[in-house]
């Protein structure tokens, strides 16, 4: 028994030579969003990968760099403009699901007060495939409008031929 007393006050004596600090349990709390944040950038980043090795793409704007540095919503359309692929994080910008947009026209965020010289720009850009970048007023599923800035560029596969137009977008004031 007196060796466990010996060993008792070691310990003691070792521990209170650390700096650790508690952690509260709300720490553990923040960490878990963070790590789930990041969870779900990087399970985007690998859908759009597939996507782009999928079609050939032949080079397009760092995808990652928007996702996790700029914290900006990529959305991925066909040629059709039909989406096939947005972020996770669209929703926080406007209450739509990825899985309620997908198959969807861009045109979905637009309401009765969105530019119509914008959308033309934006439409002519797409039927010469040359980038675009303009800032538009769109509409959440509620109803609630936002100013919402787009890069929008075709994506070409190795041959040249248009596969797919990808848009980087950010909610601006």
């Amino acid at each position: 028994m007196q060796e466990i007393k010996n060993f008792d006050k070691a310990a003691k004596k070792y521990y209170n030579t650390l700096s650790l600090n508690p952690l509260p349990l709300l720490s553990w709390d923040i960490f878990g969003q963070h790590y789930q944040k990041i969870s779900a950038f990087f399970n985007d980043l690998s859908e759009f990968n597939v996507i782009a090795k999928d079609s050939n793409w032949k080079g397009t704007s760092d995808i990652k760099k928007a996702l996790l540095e700029k914290d900006q919503i990529v959305v991925v359309t066909d040629p059709e403009l039909n989406i096939v692929k947005a972020s996770h994080n669209i929703f926080d910008m406007n209450g739509y699901t990825q899985e309620e947009i997908i198959g969807q026209k861009p045109k979905i965020f637009q309401g009765p007060d969105t530019c119509a010289e914008t959308t033309l720009y934006i439409s002519k850009a797409i039927k010469q495939q040359k980038p675009f970048e303009t800032t538009v007023l769109n509409y959440r599923k509620d109803g609630s409008a936002y100013r919402c800035w787009i890069k929008g560029e075709p994506v070409f596969d190795k041959k040249g031929k248009v596969v797919h137009f990808i848009a980087f977008e950010k909610e601006v004031a």
